[in-house]
């Protein structure tokens, strides 16, 4: 047999053998057990999703694990009936700065921030709006930043939005305010668990002013 004839030979048993992968795999596919089906409402059987990998070379099946929005937003909003400027400085951040200090698997481990819900009471916690005399009815200010896993800030916040007619006078006494609640909650103390899921992860914050100012109603 010639070079030619070789070639042809050597081209036809690598055919033949991806042929024969590929039918074992579908093969396979055909065979999957009733646990590691895909999942639907008209299934008979119990399902199993799966996570598909860059070095998964078989069939693989989603996860609907949940997940976290891609952006975490919080909105806290200061009322007369609940106006956070009577708070005692001294008792503010406990939630978070003070929490900061016991490091995981000390007694004050219960403490830590283990869900978003703990790290959004932890942030409302820390929040001291301008006096009235220096605040403005209606004002809203919304910043954007993220943490790090040990519950630091990433970078400092970025302003994303304040009223468009208030005066720049008025949204630095605010940008100012919410300056200081961070640096009095941060950084905020995450669980292990907590840390690793929220590392990173874009965080909304919006400001609302709704407490009624004496010069605007006249007292």
């Amino acid at each position: 047999m010639g070079a030619a004839g070789n070639v042809i030979a050597v081209v036809g048993t690598a055919i033949g053998v991806a042929g024969l992968s590929a039918t074992s795999e579908a093969s396979a596919l055909n065979h999957v057990p009733p646990a590691r089906a895909p999942c639907s409402v008209l299934s008979g059987h119990s399902c199993h999703p799966l996570f598909c990998g860059v070095f998964h070379h078989g069939p693989c099946l989603p996860s609907d694990e949940p997940t976290l929005p891609e952006t975490l937003r919080l909105t806290i909003v200061s009322t007369d009936e609940n106006d956070p400027a009577n708070k005692n400085l001294g008792d503010v951040g406990k939630i978070g700065a003070d929490a900061s200090k016991n490091n995981v698997g000390s007694p004050a481990a219960d403490h830590a921030l283990d869900s978003i819900k703990d790290m959004f009471a932890a942030l409302r916690d820390c929040w001291v709006p301008p006096p009235k005399d220096a605040a403005r009815h209606g004002m809203e200010y919304t910043i954007r930043f993220a943490f790090k896993r040990d519950g630091e800030m990433i970078a400092p916040p970025r302003m994303t939005y304040s009223s468009h007619d208030a005066p720049a006078k008025m949204r630095d006494t605010y940008r100012d305010a919410i300056d200081a609640a961070l640096k009095r909650c941060t950084p905020l103390h995450f669980s292990a668990g907590m840390g690793e899921a929220i590392a990173g992860r874009p965080i909304a914050v919006r400001f609302v002013d709704d407490r009624m100012i004496d010069k605007e109603t006249g007292k």
